[in-house]
């Protein structure tokens, strides 16, 4: 019983915290986009003028920062519903 109470409360929080960390994980990768590459966006897949290294390099980041960061707000979201419900959701 207890468990489902954590999985209950933690579903709402999570979808939010899903779509925050999205926008906050492309924030933080155009702003690191642009301090390393110098360029103000990131190329796409099907870019003609940039080079594979350059896009493959673009997309490793953007998939490494929005990893790290969906982590981060995930475990907060858990941690947060474990102090509100007392229990851990699964």
């Amino acid at each position: 019983m207890s468990n489902r109470i954590g999985k209950a409360a933690y579903r709402p929080v999570g979808v939010l915290m899903g779509i925050a960390a999205g926008a906050v994980a492309g924030a933080i990768f155009r702003q690191v986009w642009q301090m390393t590459a110098g360029d103000g966006e990131a190329p796409s897949a099907t870019d003609e003028d940039r080079g594979w290294g350059e896009v493959l390099a673009a997309a490793a980041l953007q998939g490494a920062i929005f990893s790290v960061v969906r982590a981060a707000v995930d475990r907060g979201g858990a941690v947060g519903v474990r102090r509100f419900t007392g229990h851990w959701p699964d």
